[in-house]
């Protein structure tokens, strides 16, 4: 089987972008968070983009962008099974990895969660698009407004070319939007953004409370 037939399966079951990185690709991520830490046997990593309204970001209420990003959790993350039995059914072995939650890593005192796979880095790695200063993945066409998925399996397949952009010189909008100072340029720090970021109503319900890393960029919307 080719890529193509891979990422053109992709848009059909609702993908809006799909690259493929070789797991050779991961050899600088730390040990027990690489492709083959997962799934012995991956050879090929295959990561596709779901796209979410950029207007959401303008509204006054933070019940929209949550109801919107909890939702495309589940198409992404029903999506990569769905490509998993695409293919099983050519005899390709494969592993769908959840876009957010469940993860094992977590330190409470820094309030610190690691997924098993960075999807930002694989995506990156697939040519999907470059990390931003936010830390979040910006795609020429989509910009920052897109959530990524992944599958793991043990076929080789060509690797996409690796985008090599970055931020234009000197920006720091989205480091001096931050309420917080959660961001340096290179991570975020997680102790600060996640009780800015994140709230429970006296319902119960969980809220995203802040997205003005993502709204403030000039490439909000692609490049």
């Amino acid at each position: 089987m080719q890529a193509g037939l891979i990422k053109q399966e992709a848009r059909l079951l609702g993908a809006d972008a799909c690259g493929v990185a070789s797991v050779d690709r991961f050899g600088n991520a730390p040990e027990g968070f690489r492709p083959q830490d997962i799934f012995e046997p991956a050879k090929s990593v295959i990561v596709f983009l779901r796209t979410i309204p950029s207007e959401i970001l303008d509204c006054r209420n933070p019940v929209p962008y949550t109801g919107a990003a909890f939702l495309l959790y589940q198409e992404i993350d029903r999506l990569g099974l769905s490509l998993v039995r695409y293919l099983n059914a050519s005899r390709i072995r494969a592993v769908p990895i959840p876009c957010d939650t469940p993860y094992l890593h977590w330190e409470p005192d820094r309030m610190r969660g690691q997924g098993i796979l960075s999807m930002r880095h694989a995506a990156h790695l697939a040519g999907l698009g470059y990390i931003a200063r936010s830390t979040l993945l910006i795609n020429r066409s989509f910009g920052n407004m897109v959530y990524i998925g992944a599958v793991l399996t043990d076929q080789e397949f060509e690797s996409d070319p690796i985008v090599t952009d970055s931020c234009p010189g000197g920006c720091r909008i989205c480091l001096d939007v931050c309420p917080v100072q959660a961001l340096d340029g290179r991570t975020v720090d997680q102790q600060r953004c996640r009780p800015r970021s994140f709230s429970t109503n006296p319902r119960g319900f969980t809220l995203y409370d802040c997205c003005l890393c993502r709204r403030s960029c000039p490439r909000k919307n692609g490049y």
